[in-house]
């Protein structure tokens, strides 16, 4: 994949994943310990720290001695520009959560976990799509997430759209809102307004458990196409501070285990990276 190709898609991938920033200068001052992340925008944060980065930032801050404290600040483009790589006065965070590995604005750590896009439709249907491939896409209402008039959009889109489907497909909008929840496109799903969704794999398992249908969740197999549909998901430093990444990458060794423990209550698709590639 060329090089611009990959920082858009990491890009997009960030819209729709929890972004947060951690200080490690402040980690041992006073026991502080400075998160910047989203308000609202669960599975991954909120103000009432019900996220499941919430939860790994608070495990990740004990092994430094200290307790998160939070800087709310909306997910949208140019996050890191804003925060973590901020010009104007001091930068509001030096560590980032939740990005893919090989995000070229930051320098990332060994991955904490792997999930993928997932085929999201109700059990009692009796569909058994597991490939983009499939032709019983062609007949079905499928919701994607979209990006707006850019048409730079998300693997899914771009992959049904080569595929030349496009007439049945329905878009949600990435941009969550009061009007625009993120557990919009599940809800669709359990409602009948659409047949199947391919949505990112932490959002889908987190509001597929929450639904009074039961829902399947198959992964969308890399390799089907020119993009990826599985990620690495890391954390993030400013290029050039190896000590802290070091640092990072000896508390993940240390509390994989726990982590691995927080993202599957939260219904997080874990993926092995040996079966996904092809």
């Amino acid at each position: 994949m060329a090089q611009s190709r990959s920082a858009s898609i990491y890009g997009l991938l960030l819209l729709g994943m929890s972004v947060l920033g951690v200080s490690s200068a402040s980690a041992g001052e006073a026991g502080q310990f400075r998160v910047c992340a989203d308000p609202e925008n669960l599975p991954f944060t909120n103000r009432r720290l019900q996220g499941f980065e919430n939860k790994i930032a608070d495990l990740i801050a004990k092994e430094f001695g200290a307790s998160p404290t939070y800087t709310w600040w909306g997910q949208r483009r140019g996050f890191i520009r804003n925060t973590m790589k901020a010009t104007l006065g001091e930068a509001r965070c030096d560590v980032v959560m939740g990005v893919p590995k090989g995000y070229d604005l930051v320098l990332w750590t060994k991955p904490y976990y792997r999930s993928s896009y997932v085929f999201v439709y109700p059990k009692d249907k009796g569909f058994r799509i597991q490939s983009l491939d499939d032709p019983v896409l062609r007949q079905l209402k499928i919701g994607v997430h979209l990006l707006g008039d850019d048409y730079t959009n998300p693997p899914p889109v771009h992959e049904l759209g080569r595929r030349g489907v496009v007439d049945n497909v329905i878009g949600y909008s990435t941009f969550y809102s009061e009007e625009n929840l993120p557990s919009r496109i599940i809800e669709a799903v359990t409602a009948g307004d659409i047949d199947v969704a391919i949505v990112w794999g932490p959002v889908a398992g987190y509001f597929a458990k929450k639904q009074h249908v039961p829902l399947e969740l198959v992964p969308v197999p890399s390799g089907e196409g020119d993009l990826p549909f599985a990620f690495d998901i890391s954390m993030g430093v400013r290029r050039g501070e190896e000590a802290l990444k070091a640092q990072l990458e000896a508390v993940l060794d240390r509390k994989l285990a726990e982590i691995r423990t927080i993202l599957e209550d939260y219904g997080v698709p874990l993926i092995d990276d040996k079966r996904d590639k092809p």
